[in-house]
C-alpha cells in the first residue's frame, strides 16, 4: 500500500530515474504486472526492476495488488493524489521535476514517432483521429484553469469507457497546455 508519509518531494525524487519513470508509465498505460513482465517489456533485468519497483512503492506511486503468490508480486500504479496546497520545492525538487518533465517529453516523442511509423497499418478511422494536432486558444488565467479541469474531466470520463468491448484499444492521450506568448512582466 502507498505510504502515508510519502511527500511530493519523495515522489519527485523517486521518479527522477529513467527506469522508475518508465516502470510507472508502463503500469499506467498497460495495467498491473509482475517485475518479470515489466523487465521483459522494458528490456531490462528482473533484479533491477524489482529494486526500482520497491522504491516506487515506498514513495507511494505504485502498490502491490496482493494478487501475486509467494515472491511473485503483482504491481499496479497507485491513484495519483493531488494536493490542494502543494509543498514548496527546493533546488533538488525543482531539478528532479524538470528532469521528469524532460523525460516525459522524450517518452511522448518516442510514442509519437512509433505512431508515425505504424499509422498506415491502422484502419482509416484510427488514422483520422489519432496522431498529433495543436489548437491555439486565447484564454485568461481563470479560463486556462477551467480548460485544464474540463480536459481532465473528459479524460477521466473516457478512461475505462471501452472496458468489455472487443474492439476497444488503449489510447494514450497527452495534454500540453503551453503558453505561446511571453510571460507577463513583473
Amino acid at each position: 500500500m502507498a505510504s502515508s508519509r510519502s511527500t511530493g518531494s519523495d515522489q519527485l525524487r523517486a521518479l527522477a530515474h529513467p527506469l522508475r519513470s518508465r516502470l510507472l508509465a508502463q503500469l499506467r498505460v498497460h495495467g498491473q504486472a509482475t517485475a518479470t513482465e515489466l523487465a521483459a517489456a522494458l528490456d531490462t533485468h528482473t533484479g533491477a526492476t524489482s529494486y526500482h519497483l520497491r522504491r516506487l512503492a515506498e514513495a507511494g506511486l505504485i502498490e502491490d495488488t496482493g494478487a501475486g503468490t509467494g515472491r511473485r508480486r503483482v504491481w499496479a500504479a497507485a491513484e495519483p493524489v493531488r494536493s490542494a496546497d502543494p509543498e514548496p520545492m527546493d533546488e533538488d525538487d525543482l531539478a528532479a521535476e524538470q528532469w521528469l518533465q524532460r523525460d516525459y517529453v522524450e517518452h511522448f516523442a518516442e510514442r509519437a514517432d512509433a505512431w508515425i511509423d505504424e499509422s498506415a497499418s491502422w484502419p482509416a478511422t484510427w488514422q483520422e483521429h489519432c496522431g498529433l494536432a495543436d489548437h491555439a486558444v486565447l484564454v485568461t488565467t481563470e479560463q486556462l484553469t477551467a480548460l485544464a479541469a474540463e480536459m481532465a474531466e473528459v479524460m477521466e470520463r473516457y478512461r475505462r469507457a471501452g472496458a468489455g468491448s472487443p474492439g476497444a484499444k488503449r489510447v494514450a492521450a497527452y495534454t500540453a497546455l503551453l503558453p505561446v506568448d511571453p510571460p507577463p512582466s513583473t
